[in-house]
Formats: structure tokens, sequence, C-alpha cells
């Protein structure tokens, strides 16, 4: 029998995603994320500690970095991108390839001023075990607390 069949480590999902409805248009939930600058202001992990203005993203192709809180720079190479709709990342050390994980969101327009926001982390390229220990711990339970600080941060004003 194979060791690692029961092994919770080796079944743990590689795609975990987190999703609700936030009282914001899609093009102003959209700003919040395309800008890294913005992004420490509802990062759900603690880990990004800032990004320099000026690297909105607009297309893919585009290429953002950002500094950790363990002040490790990552470049974040865009891969899918949907204006007001969807974006999609591979993050890596930078100077580096990326080696194979996907931060990606979607939204999804209700009409009357709320929208759908569903954030995904996808693992499953990611083939290094010190990464992939760390990949383990990103849970839709982290997932959640991105888009709910986004939501407390944009819904604020109602």
């Amino acid at each position: 029998m194979d060791e690692t069949q029961n092994d919770p480590a080796e079944t743990a999902p590689r795609v975990v995603s987190a999703s609700r409805v936030i009282a914001a248009a899609p093009g102003v939930i959209f700003e919040h994320i395309a800008d890294p600058a913005l992004q420490t202001a509802w990062d759900g992990n603690d880990n990004l500690a800032e990004a320099a203005s000026g690297q909105r993203v607009r297309g893919v192709g585009d290429v953002f970095a950002m500094t950790l809180t363990t002040g490790a720079v990552r470049e974040n190479h865009v891969v899918d991108f949907d204006e007001g709709l969807r974006i999609a990342w591979l993050p890596a050390p930078e100077g580096e390839q990326p080696p194979g994980h996907l931060w990606r969101w979607d939204l999804e327009p209700l009409g009357e001023g709320r929208t759908r926001v569903i954030h995904t982390y996808d693992w499953t390229d990611l083939h290094d075990p010190v990464r992939e220990e760390r990949a383990r711990r990103t849970t839709e339970a982290s997932l959640r607390a991105s888009v709910d600080r986004l939501a407390a941060l944009l819904e604020q004003d109602d």
C-alpha cells in the first residue's frame, strides 16, 4: 500500500477559493485588486508590506512587484486579464521564473452596485516541496479574510 495514500498533507486541495457578494460595482472593486499599491489594505494573508505606486495592471504580460513583510520581493506575472472582471497572476521570487502557483480574482456583476467576488489560489502546477508546504497553509479561510477585508474597505461608506 502507498504510504502517502492516507497522508492528509498529500491530499490537501491544490485549488482553494472563497467568495462573497460585495455591495460595490465591479469597476470599483477591480481598481483595488489591479492596483498593487492598494493590495496591502485588504491582504488577508498579512504577508504584503508594500508596492510602489504606478504599477496598475493593464493586461496579460504585465509584471508588478510587491515587497513582502519578510522583505523579499515578489514579481507577479499577469497571465489572465479582463478589465473589471478577471485578473490572475503567477508570483515569483525577484528575477526568477514563476514556480507554478496562481492567484486569481473573478468578479461577477449582479446589478444594483453588487458584485460576487471569487478569490482563488491554485497550486496544481507547483512541484517544489518547500513551496508546497507553504502553499498548504493557504486555505479558504485565508482567502475569505482577503475578500472580507476588501468588502469592509469598500462598504465602509454605506
